[in-house]
């Protein structure tokens, strides 16, 4: 019979648990009963700050979370546990479920602390913690807005999570004020000299900063609030967040009598288990020999130990790391090891460049031969490397590993990483993990690292460095689009360009081998088209595109198509929009207003598409490219023109924008957005490229989106002008076009790019390759030579003889096809054909 484990908590570390446990017991030993607090399952709590980006919770989802295929786990949302019966072996539950557990798992986390200030709990101070305390924080930044325009805010507290407080009212359009008792920014990863260019760095960011002081008191005043500082200083804000640390939840525990930490926690064993043999405590609830860890890496080895123990396996905590590297507001902080130099005898090393905004301090022992931990602001490039070699022999001098001839990885290579060195922190991976998967395993890609020993699969941030203990595992990866072409989609553009080859069987002939496959004739007719080859349903292309292209529409999962007209920056006439209704109502068509700003009509079937198409083309619209591989939308806000707070005139730029890039055809599809203020109503940061008005400009972002692995863009350039924003996307989006990897993102190219974002400025910025006149001209031809696709088809009758259902009865409806009312709208349904059926 199989026992039953309940878990008390569903965060980042329970689900690992559930994960680790499940991966391991093939014979379901255990069935899992867990019990989350929160209505939703669990969630990327650490990229919390990204959910400004979006608004969409979905984006924050983390993969197998809901557990609906495996029989062996119950999911329970929203009924925490409540109470712990430890003679009965049973808990209590919010609704007044009893269940029993042959063991318990206690993953309650933590919560957020909140000093003992007079007003802490008045209207207007939040706390921030989940995506509920957002919401409630971006509710009542819009009715500050409403009131005043530009309202105001504080955080109190200026480490890690303060921080991610302060950017995420920043990206509503807030300048926060951040008060923090220490003398710096950050005090438990920097030190006062990186902690003084923090400051700089992050005050030149649009947000006030004071350390030093506490907050002493909040008072009503009026509508707003007033934050009384130890110093004086007098605050008047819209609203105040608290995140000024956190405590661990261990109520629960207290109330069952299981011992608890000195300085809170439930205190356990290295294998994790509390006062009773029966229960666990993992992630920050857990104080383990006494300590407790804030940090997603230490929990997970946790809840990969507990489930080990579980298995009846021998298994103990491997200490933590407890390094830390992000972004914050786009300012690097990194910091590893005994950053503080805590350590008798070590000496510190520090090169610091206060005009280029870099601090790097190395600590070292007294014979500077081991490197014992560092700090990094402004430059966080050497972390990769420099952190796996914390207890190691140092492979030059200390000066030369950071200064700026040296630094990276000029100085320092994977080959000098022990093989105990950890790579993957988040997951524990080392580099002998590395080595034997690619040697013992057989792996030999970053992919194939990645399913092999989990790392890269967290935050990502070592995912360079799998690619290089690749290279110096002597595994050259091969950069063949397929097996009928050794050259990578970026040298058979060049080849198309320099040859003009316009066919695809002409370019398999003299550069490849075989007839081609599913993988090189889609992206060989995607570079013939970038390059103006004619109509993609022209001759020989038209037998080389994917589904969707081949009927200029998306395929659904009944085998109808859905119809996008294009709709320029979401602006759209009464007259037009009535068309669309008439087209939708004449072909039973259900409608739905897309993320995009568009109207996606569905349920089309193919021979009706020409029919839909010439009805749209009449009132003046073409294709939307919802289908190919090309641009899609340029979202845009209403801007200057309607909105109070608007910079500038984003509907304008997007409809000018949407209008040059249409068609363009792209390794992948690509969306942009542009935004009337710093408000960022049309999410542009979560874009391929996007635009953001202000007073001075356009500030230019790319590289965002990323599709499963959300990425925000980075800021390319700022204050330009429309002239100047146009021609830098002109450069970036050819630059992208001719250089990225078959089906490859703008976010994933970005983070695969050689020198990254700075690269990326010196090419189409500075042009440093003496390429930006040929890019600009590319486009200008592309710009030039736009033909719509759907008048394409409808003025050839050759190409309009494709779109039948029945070759030999192209006047017969489909007999396969009936309609079903769906929220008041026909959705129509294949008959007698299996749900798991291919279409």
């Amino acid at each position: 019979m199989s026992r039953t484990l309940v878990v008390a908590g569903h965060g980042m570390v329970a689900h690992r648990l559930v994960e680790a446990l499940r991966g391991d017991d093939v014979d379901g030993t255990w069935r899992i009963v867990v019990f989350g607090e929160e209505t939703r399952p669990a969630y990327d709590r650490v990229a919390l700050t990204s959910y400004v980006d979006t608004w969409n919770p979905d984006d924050l989802a983390l993969d197998g979370a809901e557990y609906a295929a495996d029989d062996n786990v119950e999911l329970v949302l929203g009924d925490l546990v409540t109470s712990i019966d430890r003679e009965a072996k049973q808990v209590t539950t919010a609704s007044g479920r009893v269940q029993s557990y042959d063991a318990l798992v206690l993953a309650t986390g933590s919560r957020p602390f909140v000093p003992p200030v007079p007003g802490k709990d008045l209207p207007g101070v939040f706390v921030y913690r989940t995506i509920e305390d957002l919401d409630a924080i971006r509710s009542a930044v819009e009715h500050a807005q409403e009131r005043r325009g530009r309202p105001s805010a504080a955080v109190v507290g200026g480490g890690l999570l303060g921080l991610e407080a302060a950017k995420a009212l920043r990206d509503m359009g807030l300048s926060p004020h951040v008060v923090e008792m220490a003398p710096r920014l950050m005090p438990l990863q920097v030190d006062e000299g990186g902690g003084a260019l923090l400051n700089r760095l992050i005050t030149d960011l649009d947000v006030t900063v004071h350390t030093g002081t506490s907050t002493t008191a909040i008072e009503l005043d009026g509508d707003r609030l007033q934050a009384k500082l130890g110093n004086g200083t007098e605050l008047d804000v819209d609203l105040l967040v608290f995140s000024a640390g956190i405590r661990p939840r261990d109520d629960l525990a207290r109330e069952a009598g299981l011992e608890i930490g000195e300085r809170g926690g439930v205190l356990t064993d290295e294998t994790c288990r509390t006062s009773d043999p029966d229960i666990f405590a993992i992630g920050e609830c857990a104080a383990l020999d006494g300590r407790v860890y804030g940090l997603v890496a230490p929990g997970y080895s946790m809840a990969e130990v507990a489930a080990a123990t579980l298995m009846g396996k021998q298994a103990s905590f491997p200490g933590a790391d407890t390094s830390t590297k992000l972004k914050l507001m786009g300012v690097d902080v990194a910091s590893f090891g005994d950053a503080h130099a805590v350590t008798e005898g070590s000496l510190e090393v520090v090169v610091g460049d206060a005009v280029n905004g870099s601090y790097k301090k190395l600590v070292v022992s007294d014979d500077a031969k081991m490197l014992l931990g560092g700090v990094l602001v402004g430059d966080a490039e050497e972390y990769n490397l420099l952190r796996p070699l914390v207890g190691s022999e140092l492979p030059g001098e200390p000066a030369a590993l950071i200064g700026p001839a040296g630094g990276g990885d000029n100085a320092v290579g994977v080959e000098a990483l022990p093989d105990g060195a950890q790579v993957c922190s988040c997951n524990a991976v080392t580099k002998g993990d590395i080595n034997a998967a690619i040697h013992d395993e057989g792996c030999d890609s970053v992919g194939s690292l990645k399913n092999c020993t989990r790392a890269g699969t967290s935050c990502g941030s070592c995912v360079p460095m799998l690619g290089k203990l690749l290279a110096a595992g002597g595994i050259e990866q091969s950069k063949a689009l397929c097996e009928h072409f050794s050259q990578s989609r970026a040298e058979l553009f060049e080849i198309v360009q320099a040859t003009r080859i316009t066919t695809f069987s002409e370019l398999v002939s003299r550069y490849g081998s075989g007839a081609g496959c599913a993988i090189c004739k889609p992206a060989v007719a995607s570079i013939l088209a970038t390059l103006g080859n004619g109509h993609v349903l022209g001759g020989e292309q038209a037998a080389l595109q994917d589904t969707n292209d081949r009927f200029l529409a998306n395929m659904q999962r009944n085998g109808t198509y859905s119809v996008v007209p294009r709709v320029p920056g979401g602006e759209i006439t009464p007259e037009k929009l009535i068309v669309i209704g008439e087209v939708a109502k004449e072909f039973g068509l259900y409608t739905k207003i897309t993320g995009g700003q568009r109207i996606d009509m569905f349920g089309a079937t193919v021979d009706q598409l020409p029919q839909i198409w010439r009805r749209l083309v009449d009132a003046g619209f073409e294709s939307g490219h919802a289908y190919g591989k090309a641009l899609r939308t340029v979202k845009s806000c209403v801007g200057s023109t309607w909105c109070r707070y608007g910079q500038q005139d984003s509907v304008g730029l997007a409809v000018e924008l949407e209008l040059r890039y249409r068609g363009l055809r792209s390794p992948h599809k690509l969306k942009s957005g542009v935004s009337g203020c710093q408000r960022e109503c049309a999410e542009a940061r979560a874009k391929d490229f996007g635009i953001i008005a202000t007073e001075d400009g356009w500030n230019l972002y790319v590289g965002g989106n990323g599709g499963a692995i959300p990425r925000h863009a980075d800021l390319l350039v700022s204050g330009v002008d429309t002239e100047e924003l146009i021609r830098i996307i002109d450069r970036f989006l050819m630059f992208y076009i001719r250089t990225a990897d078959r089906l490859q993102r703008t976010a994933a190219w970005l983070d695969e790019l050689e020198g990254g974002l700075d690269h990326l400025r010196a090419v189409v910025v500075d042009d440093s390759l003496g390429i930006c006149a040929d890019l600009e001209a590319a486009m200008a031809e592309h710009v030039s030579g736009y033909r719509d696709e759907w008048r394409g088809v409808l003025e050839d009758p050759e190409k309009l003889a494709r779109f039948t259902t029945f070759v030999n009865a192209p006047e017969t409806p489909d007999p396969t096809i009936s309609f079903e009312t769906e929220r008041e709208q026909p959705v129509p349904v294949l008959l007698g054909v299996p749900e798991v059926a291919g279409r």
